[in-house]
């Protein structure tokens, strides 16, 4: 798949997650075959006015991987500081949020609001566009529509490529549903069958499992899947998908020792790319992550939110696996 002159060799696509898809969690799944990981979704105004907590969250991927940052806002000044920001760090994608549902987004008549303005969503795109050069893309990520009486997804995706997006990104679902229900395969393909070919059309919702990977492409048709939720502790996705769409056999699920070695090595890139109070709230959010599925996970997240340390949380959870390990059986 190509995005602009941008070539993503796998077509999988981490989603953008406020609060999940930081430095170390896009290092993790990059490290696992993913095509393309783009930041948290940022907001525009908070980096307008020089809200280091946000500005923090724009990070660069390591080792000079392409990636893209998120931004969404709906003013002119704000969304042209934010995006020419992510230039600077090196962003080969700026792509902006049309389909967040949360409240108060939607509140700010931003994220999927936009999908009832589409003049202005289609003026943010310009904009934004001008603002990062001809050698940096835009794209739209956006919901199915407002609810199941206005699914406006493939008019307002042609909207927004002919606004200047080189890639758009369809949520299955409508804002009315945010994560409930379930994600339509249906809308995604008709939004494939309007945008012209040349653009790519990334489906996203409800993607769990290689089957479900291939599922969404042969009912859509479109060129690469974007994986959210699903990559949550579980970046051995992507490497099942890349091995299956290369021809090779899946590799399966992780032996409790591989998970063990990925679970530290991912908080070691939390306590070396990340700072503050908050520290020790990631180390157990990840932990939590990895130990789901397992037997006595469910003690496990409520012994390690006790703790008030990352290194007291890590030698909880290495106690954790390294008797799963022992027991030899870690079933549930």
């Amino acid at each position: 798949m190509r995005i602009g002159t941008i070539e993503v060799e796998t077509p999988v696509l981490l989603a953008p997650m406020a609060a999940v898809t930081d430095l170390p969690f896009r290092t993790i799944v990059e490290d696992f075959g993913v095509g393309l990981t783009i930041t948290e979704f940022l907001s525009a105004d908070a980096i307008q006015h020089g809200d280091n907590k946000t500005t923090d969250k724009m990070t660069a991927s390591l080792g000079g991987r392409k990636f893209g940052v998120q931004i969404f806002g709906r003013t002119d000044d704000a969304m042209i500081q934010a995006a020419k920001l992510a230039v600077s760090i090196g962003a080969s994608l700026v792509d902006i949020n049309m389909g967040c549902p949360a409240k108060r987004v939607v509140a700010g008549a931003c994220g999927s609001a936009l999908m009832r303005e589409p003049e202005l969503a289609q003026h943010l795109v310009r904009i934004v566009d001008e603002a990062v050069g001809p050698d940096i893309f835009v794209s739209v990520k956006h919901r199915a529509g407002w609810d199941s009486s206005d699914l406006n997804a493939p008019e307002f995706a042609c909207a927004m490529v002919e606004a200047g997006a080189k890639m758009i990104t369809v949520h299955g679902r409508t804002r009315k549903q945010g994560f409930t229900g379930s994600s339509s395969n249906e809308i995604i393909r008709r939004v494939r069958e309007e945008v012209p070919a040349h653009i790519p059309v990334v489906g996203n919702g409800d993607v769990t499992s290689v089957q479900g990977f291939l599922r969404m492409r042969e009912e859509t048709g479109c060129d690469a899947v974007m994986i959210g939720r699903g990559a949550l502790g579980n970046p051995w996705l992507f490497r099942s998908i890349k091995a299956v769409h290369e021809g090779k056999d899946d590799p399966g699920l992780p032996t409790v020792l591989e998970r063990y070695e990925v679970f530290r090595k991912h908080i070691s890139l939390i306590i070396e790319l990340k700072q503050g109070a908050k520290l020790v709230h990631e180390v157990r959010k990840a932990a939590a992550w990895y130990a789901k599925g397992y037997r006595g996970c469910n003690s496990l997240r409520q012994r390690i939110w006790k703790l008030e340390s990352a290194e007291q949380v890590l030698a909880e959870v290495s106690a954790y696996f390294e008797d799963l390990m022992s027991s030899g059986s870690a079933a549930a």
